[in-house]
């Protein structure tokens, strides 16, 4: 068995509760080994802040937590503000980084092993990480959830502006545009149909002897009412569509999903159309699920840190 993938873990957490499936996931990879998370998109201290008490739950301080850029405007809302209530951020035991996009960049190049980035926020960390070292895309594979080519957010068409393209498009061109040891996305196409429900999702919302779940099921419960884009009243029943969960998936595992390499555009109102014969980017997409069940298997069984790692990618 291969060792686990050094990744780093650029992400909006606090906005949409996706993002906090996806940590949870990604604590849980036996194949993964997360190294470093960077805070993305507006406000820092209280990106880090959500995923400081996360890691202390998850028994994870232990991982670094880098504030990435504030140059961009949040958007969405602070939805999960109420768990850090009487939270005492400067007690977190752990290490918080200032300069997160400085310690990326260290990271990456003092690892004797290329790393992987799973990205699932918007692009500004990662397009300012090259922008200070363009070399670094040279010792890393990009894994995110970006764009919508044929399957919008309403689960047909036609193909919309995907969010984490939509806020920063010059960014996720300035990404798009490095060369990467290799691009891999997941876009709406997949990921849109990434839900957890029935005795999946059951059995989530039952562990409360777990830590980890219990501090997720916490935050989707304070979430719920407070989300601005749609009427969560079916948190108990359901969870939310875990995009995320894709990205953090395919970094180590590929044999769920149809993958074709597409040659595309990003337009300024943040539309990825596929262009095969003029396209500036090019990027390994996940179009479409092979088995889209044998992944919410997997997804549940991942978060209740009930399997081994797989054997083959």
């Amino acid at each position: 068995m291969r060792s686990p993938t050094p990744v780093i873990l650029d992400t909006d957490i606090g906005t949409d509760i996706d993002d906090t499936w996806a940590l949870a996931q990604l604590l849980r990879c036996p194949e993964l080994d997360t190294r470093l998370i960077v805070t993305a998109n507006g406000d820092m201290a209280y990106r880090a802040a959500i995923t400081a008490r996360f890691l202390e739950a998850a028994g994870r301080t232990d991982i670094p937590i880098g504030k990435g850029t504030n140059s961009y405007t949040m958007t969405g809302g602070m939805n999960q503000q109420p768990w850090l209530k009487n939270y005492d951020f400067t007690a977190y035991p752990g290490e918080i980084v200032e300069d997160g996009i400085g310690r990326m960049i260290r990271f990456i190049e003092e690892s004797p092993v290329p790393i992987t980035i799973i990205a699932i926020g918007p692009s500004a960390n990662i397009a300012a990480a090259l922008a200070r070292a363009p070399h670094i895309a040279a010792r890393c594979r990009l894994v995110g959830m970006f764009g919508s080519f044929d399957v919008g957010y309403s689960g047909g068409l036609p193909a919309s502006a995907e969010t984490n393209v939509r806020e920063q498009p010059d960014a996720f061109r300035a990404v798009m545009a490095a060369p990467w040891l290799d691009v891999l996305i997941t876009p709406l196409d997949t990921c849109n149909a990434a839900i957890l429900d029935g005795n999946d999702y059951h059995r989530i919302w039952s562990a409360t002897a777990d830590p980890t779940l219990r501090a997720l099921i916490e935050n989707y419960c304070l979430f719920a009412p407070r989300v601005g884009w749609m009427h969560c009243d079916f948190f108990t029943q359901r969870s939310t569509i875990l995009f995320d969960c894709v990205a953090v998936y395919l970094a180590y595992a590929e044999d769920l999903v149809e993958i074709e390499t597409v040659r595309f555009n990003v337009t300024d109102t943040g539309f990825t159309v596929r262009d095969e014969t003029a396209g500036t980017y090019t990027a390994r997409v996940a179009l479409r699920w092979k088995d889209l069940g044998a992944f919410k298997t997997h997804l549940t069984a991942t978060l209740l840190n009930q399997r081994s790692a797989v054997s083959s990618s």
